[in-house]
Parts: structure tokens; sequence; C-alpha cells
């Protein structure tokens, strides 16, 4: 019988993974297709697909982690010290890794790149416009990929650890 201690890390390492995978599916596939296409093509797609990923199943999943991580960790609190401080890493990775470079790296970019009127650029300066994004996007892209693989990984690993025994008080 699964508790809910039980249930809340199994949706949390749910959560990991579809987090890991969109940013893993999006740095080894989507990025390469799209640094093939022209500038105004490119710049286009990002405006668009920026706009398309600001919906409810992705603020579910995005936002849902920044509950679920901590929900995790305070669930473990007492019961397992190992479990509790793997939990807890995963939380910390994730917060600084994924969400603050989100938040602070990508979003300001999107942003940017959001206002940025196509219709009225040059040749030029959408070259400009996109060298200024795409390179420094791909990056924190890349960072908050590692991080939630990472993430992915030790919310697994706290899954996979086994309770009982010795490891159920954390002083």
């Amino acid at each position: 019988m699964f508790t809910l201690t039980d249930i809340t890390l199994l949706l949390t390492v749910t959560m990991a993974g579809l987090m890991a995978g969109l940013f893993y599916t999006w740095s080894c596939a989507v990025s390469p297709g799209l640094g093939q296409l022209s500038d105004e093509a490119y710049l286009r797609a990002m405006q668009h697909t920026n706009r398309a990923i600001q919906n409810p199943v992705f603020f579910i999943t995005f936002f849902g982690i920044l509950i679920l991580l901590p929900l995790s960790v305070w669930q473990q609190y007492g019961l397992s010290l190992p479990r509790f401080l793997i939990l807890l890493a995963a939380t910390v990775v994730y917060f600084a890794g994924s969400f603050g470079v989100t938040v602070f790296g990508n979003i300001p970019l999107n942003e940017a790149l959001d206002v940025f009127d196509l219709g009225a650029a040059t040749t030029e300066v959408m070259a400009a416009q996109r060298a200024v994004f795409e390179g420094p996007w791909n990056t924190l892209n890349t960072i908050r990929t590692l991080a939630s693989v990472l993430t992915l990984v030790l919310t697994a690993i706290a899954c996979l650890y086994p309770q009982g025994g010795t490891d159920r008080q954390l002083f």
C-alpha cells in the first residue's frame, strides 16, 4: 500500500522527469533544428514558441515541482536522513539551476525578444538580435537542462533508497 509520502515522492520524480525531458529535448533536438533557420525564421519561431509554452500544462509542471520538492523534503524529515538529504540537494539544484536560471535568465531574454519588431527590422538588425539572443539563451538552457537532469537523478535515487532500519532517525 502506498502512503501519502510515497505518492508525493512518485509525483515529484515524475515532475522532475517531465522538466528534465522538456529541457533535454529542447537542447538536443529543437535548438539544433532552429539553429539551421534564417535569422528572421529563427527569431519568429522563438517568439511563437516562447508565447506558446505559457500554457496550463507547462505551468502545472514547472510550478508543481516547486511545491512537491520541498513537500517531499519535509515529509522525509525525521523519517529518513539519506532521503531527506538527497531530496534537499535536489530541491536546491532545481530551485537554483532550473527555476532560477529560467526566471532570471531565459525569461528576460524571451521578453526582450517578444517586443522585437521583426516587421521593422533590417536583415542586419535581425542578425544582431539573433546573436544577442541565441548563444546566451542556449547556454542558459544547457544549465537548466543539466540541473533538471541532476534533480531527476537525485529524486530517483531517493525513491530507490530503502527505508527502514537505522536511517529512520534524523538525529
